[in-house]
This record gives structure tokens, sequence and C-alpha cells, in this order.
């Protein structure tokens, strides 16, 4: 009986436990999110705004590869020559021409993520689609693919 007793206390137990675990799961899931979108919204929206590398950096990994469509082009670039293409460039803040990063949505499983975002620049209307990956505790980009869309 003592028995029967410990094991219908300790299964009682089990739903509380599972509970805390999805609890814990969720929160660091929205922290991860948290810490994407202010890296977005801090870091990489306003380093291509205002073409500061000392921005846009940080939040790469050095291996990070860009592919895409650019008005119906091809578009490959290595992190270094979208980095050097950024700092030769007029930014947008000095061009004068309306800019807007907008996030659509950040997915997060363990340590990779998907943000899509869509960039308003120039006369581009970029859909983007970047990997992220947590290392070292730091999310950062890894691969950037964005298309040219019309509004």
């Amino acid at each position: 009986m003592k028995k029967l007793l410990s094991i219908l206390a300790f299964m009682a137990c089990i739903p509380l436990a599972i509970k805390a675990q999805k609890a814990n799961h969720m929160d660091t899931q929205k922290a991860d999110v948290a810490a994407i979108s202010e890296i977005l919204e801090s870091y990489y929206f306003k380093g291509i705004y205002e073409g500061n590398l000392d921005l846009l950096k940080p939040v790469y990994h050095p291996g990070t590869l860009l592919f895409g469509d650019v008005k119906g082009q091809p578009y490959a670039k290595t992190l270094e020559q979208y980095l050097d293409g950024v700092a030769h460039r007029q930014s947008p803040k000095d061009s004068g021409k309306p800019f807007k990063g907008d996030i659509i949505s950040v997915k997060v499983v363990n340590s990779i993520a998907i943000a899509e975002v869509k960039v308003k620049m120039y006369d581009f209307n970029y859909h983007e689609f970047l990997s992220f990956h947590k290392i070292d505790g730091k999310w950062l980009i890894v691969n950037k693919m964005i298309s040219d869309v019309q509004k």
C-alpha cells in the first residue's frame, strides 16, 4: 500500500514537472526572439540605414554568405564583399530617400533561428530571410537571402 501511494504521488507530480519545463522553454524562446529582434532593430536596420560598419560587423558571423536577386539579376556575395559595398556607397540616411525596416517574423528552434524582414531603401523593396545561429551565447547572422520585390 505504501508503495502504491508513493507511485501515485510521483505520477501526480509528472504533469507539474512537464508544465514547468514547457513554461521554461517558452520563456527561453521569448527571450531569444526578443534578443534577435533587438539585434535587427538596433544593429541591422540602423547599421544599413547609417552605413555604419561598427553596427553591422558584430551581428554577422565572419563566414556569412549572401544570396538572392536584385532587379531580377542573381546576387551572391561574401560578407567581406557586402560590407565593402556598404562602406563605399552613399548611406540611405545621407541619400534622403525613404528607409524602413520591418520584422515580419522570428522563429527559433534551440540554437538556430530565421528572421523574415522587409527593408525599403533607395528604390528597392527587399524581402529577406536571415538565418541566425547562437554561438557562445550570442545570436549571429550566418546567412542572408534577399529578393528585390515590387511593393
